[in-house]
Order: structure tokens, then C-alpha cells, then sequence
């Protein structure tokens, strides 16, 4: 399954969460910012981007229940 979403990520703990709901799963995750894109699951790369705007999250992933686990993160 392939897909896009925008989600927002404001706090160190929302960063922290979302990127170890990401390790559960396998599959590639990009967040896209401008035209910058990095490596979802990398933490220092999360925080290299300006978090005060929303991100679109591509998403590449087998698993289904992927999805309706980032929905929490959803801008």
C-alpha cells in the first residue's frame, strides 16, 4: 500500500511516539518539508525539520493497521 498524509508532530514526546509507533512496522516512511525529505524513522532527522509546520508523510507499507495507527498524528 502506498499513501500520503499530512500530520503535525509539535512536542519532543509526540516525536518520540510516532517514531516508535514507526518501528513496529516494515516498510519505508518519508516526511517530505518543502524540499527537504528524510527518513521517518530517524529521530535527528525528524528534528533537523521545522516542526512548527505540518509535514506530509509518504507512506509505503504492506500493513494495513499502519495507517489507522498514525491517524492519531494526522494534521
Amino acid at each position: 500500500m502506498e499513501t500520503t498524509m499530512n500530520i503535525r508532530l509539535k512536542a519532543i514526546d509526540t516525536v518520540k511516539d510516532f517514531v516508535n509507533d514507526l518501528a513496529k512496522f516494515e516498510g519505508e516512511f518519508d516526511l517530505i518539508s518543502g524540499r527537504y525529505v528524510i527518513d521517518a524513522k530517524s529521530i535527528m532527522g525528524i528534528f533537523s525539520l521545522d516542526l512548527s509546520n505540518e509535514l506530509k508523510l509518504s507512506i509505503k507499507c504492506d500493513d494495513e493497521n499502519c495507517v489507522e495507527v498514525l491517524k492519531k498524528y494526522k494534521a
